[in-house]
């Protein structure tokens, strides 16, 4: 077996990790437990850590609050949602994180009574539903959590029953649906991460199917770590980066704390530097740049980035997250943590003690190539910078839409060019749709959140992108990028291309070039965004939202018949709703043949607009 590593688009071999190196490590483990990410007897220097330092001070406050909000809820039920589990996997797991936690810092048996009918609970499933195996992924990192952590405090009969739990419902299950290991996406990051935590966890009472199962975790994660090669964006978006990396984090730390060695993963091409990508994927209205299925988002604290933080040593990399986890230092007005993760009682255990307040970092641009090349460009690291992103790929690539050279846009706070983002999986299921086929017909394109129409691309003739087609960023340097769409609009135009510029007067231009084949083609532009517009005239409007203004100018065509497009109430029962938004945009007809250029500039009201001209994007 080989894992994959160095560069994107090669594979280089590996020798893989031995079943029989894993036992061996596996016997050297401390046999006592606890023994998962905080070791037995590192509570009290732990507490002594959180009160010597006030953010993990407010950490821990809000974490024992999450917990006491826990004692008078009910166990969850199983109760699948659609098809899935996941919701009580994730309740579950949350759960254990927090009461779990609670009890090894403060000795209060109330947490650790509510954690133990939790786990009994949920080890009294008939199964943990390995028909969805992402189900079982997360129960069995919740069990096996729960049984490491609360082990000393249980009696013979609870650890009999949960150990059975995390074996036969968890690890033995595996063995059979396993067609996750040969993934790319997040399946194979968070599966591996559930398997190693309940394999840790009872490797002393099944050492031969522990060793087998984290022998496989180290050696089928690379598959989905390889994505992130060569510079760390990471391919499904930054919502599943939340999801899957985590997961992959959860994967090395558990092996790093019970037998000492992460054999290598952290050190995947790659992996270290997707750190980088998170910090620049949040614009600085607080949100997302949210392509393919991905929420707005933001908001929310990510533990991971602590981890990542403390391995490279780079405070700057928790610029973002600082202010969720410190009050003092909330730079945008937005108090609070947002967003709770379940996964946030890891940020005592995975944060740097003493962690310095981040600086800004240095970088104003980043850009990434890989599956789905990147580029993000802001004026500084206020909360009043401008700010826009673009992407290229392939809407053939795991969660992926429609939006193949799709911006973002911020400016004075607030997003302006905006994504409607993903729709509830559920919603669509429940009603038959076959989501997730890729073919050019496929029924996931006529979801209207997901197909072209309701992305910041450029439509031609009414038509699709092209889902076998690839987009490569062609230019990436200060301030501007260039993605090459060619291939994504194949027998529609005969080329194309994109590009977007931060210019020094805080303004964004978009500019795309294109040439038709041998017809007359009808190109639509358009922008989704939450403001209201006020058409003026001809190439001109201004968007209000918030008591803020941006104007939009369409520079070529300059006389540019501005329309509305309707995005609520959307174009079928299918969809879900988009209120308070719209689609700003125009039409061209260009005859056939012919070369055109559509530039627009995007100017807020902070700005200070400056007359600069129009430049081909060859000479950018």
């Amino acid at each position: 077996m080989f894992i994959v590593g160095l560069a994107w688009g090669t594979i280089a071999a590996t020798a893989a990790v031995e079943t029989s190196e894993v036992a061996k490590r596996l016997q050297e483990m401390p046999p006592a437990h606890p023994r998962l990410f905080l070791a037995r007897g590192a509570e009290a220097g732990l507490n002594q850590q959180i009160a010597a330092n006030a953010v993990m001070s407010q950490i821990k406050a809000e974490l024992l609050r999450d917990a006491d909000r826990e004692l008078t809820s009910k166990p969850v039920e199983r109760k699948l949602i659609g098809r899935r589990l996941l919701d009580k996997s994730r309740t579950a797991l949350s759960r254990v994180l927090h009461l779990g936690l609670a009890w090894r810092l403060t000795g209060e048996k109330k947490y650790l009574e509510r954690a133990r009918a939790e786990l009994v609970a949920v080890s009294r499933f008939s199964d943990w539903n390995p028909s969805h195996f992402l189900d079982v992924a997360e129960m069995t990192a919740a069990v096996g959590t729960g049984y490491d952590w609360l082990y000393a405090d249980l009696d013979e009969p609870t650890r009999t029953l949960l150990r059975g739990a995390i074996v036969e419902k968890g690890l033995k299950a595996s063995l059979k649906a396993n067609s996750w290991t040969r993934s790319t996406n997040n399946w194979n990051q968070v599966c591996n991460g559930g398997m190693t935590v309940g394999s840790l966890a009872v490797a002393e009472s099944e050492p031969a199917l522990a060793a087998q199962l984290i022998a496989r975790a180290i050696n089928t994660v690379p598959l989905s770590m390889h994505e992130f090669v060569p510079d760390g964006a990471y391919p499904e978006g930054p919502g599943y980066w939340g999801y899957g990396t985590t997961y992959n984090v959860i994967l090395i730390s558990a092996l790093q704390s019970t037998v000492g060695t992460d054999f290598g993963l952290s050190r995947q091409p790659g992996f270290l530097a997707t750190a980088d990508y998170y910090l620049h994927v949040t614009g600085p209205s607080g949100l997302y740049f949210n392509y393919s299925d991905c929420g707005r988002g933001g908001q929310g604290v990510a533990p991971a980035m602590f981890w990542f933080a403390a391995q490279r040593h780079e405070p700057y990399l928790l610029w973002n997250e600082w202010p969720k986890v410190d009050r003092k230092a909330d730079r945008s007005g937005r108090s609070g943590r947002g967003g709770k993760d379940r996964t946030a009682p890891m940020l005592l255990l995975w944060m740097t003690p003493n962690q310095p307040t981040p600086t800004a970092p240095a970088a104003l641009s980043w850009s990434a190539q890989g599956p789905n090349p990147v580029a993000f460009h802001r004026s500084s690291w206020n909360p009043d910078a401008s700010y826009v992103a673009i992407k290229g790929g392939s809407p053939g690539l795991s969660h992926a839409h429609m939006d193949v050279g799709a911006f973002v846009m911020d400016a004075d706070g607030l997003r302006w060019a905006d994504d409607l983002g993903m729709q509830d999986y559920n919603s669509l299921e429940s009603q038959g749709v076959k989501l997730w086929g890729k073919s050019q017909d496929s029924e996931r394109w006529k979801i209207f959140r997901i197909g072209s129409s309701s992305h910041n691309v450029l439509m031609v003739d009414g038509q699709s992108q092209r889902v076998e087609a690839d987009a490569r960023i062609v230019l990436s340097k200060t301030g501007r990028t260039v993605v090459d769409t060619s291939a994504i609009y194949q027998g529609q135009l005969s080329q194309a291309r994109r590009g977007v510029v931060l210019q020094t007067d805080r303004t964004v231009r978009v500019q795309d070039e294109f040439k038709t084949l041998g017809k007359t083609t009808t190109v639509r532009w358009a922008m989704v965004t939450h403001a209201e517009v006020k058409v003026e005239g001809p190439g001109r409007a201004t968007l209000s939202q918030s008591g803020k203004k941006l104007g939009f100018r369409v520079l070529e065509p300059a006389d540019a018949g501005l329309k509305v497009y309707q995005t609520d109430p959307p174009p079928s029962a299918l969809d879900a709703r988009n209120e308070g938004t719209r689609l700003i945009g125009f039409e061209v007809q260009v005859p056939a043949g012919q070369a055109q250029r559509l530039v627009v500039q995007l100017v807020p009201q902070s700005a200070r607009e400056s007359a600069t001209a129009v430049v081909p994007l060859a000479e950018w």
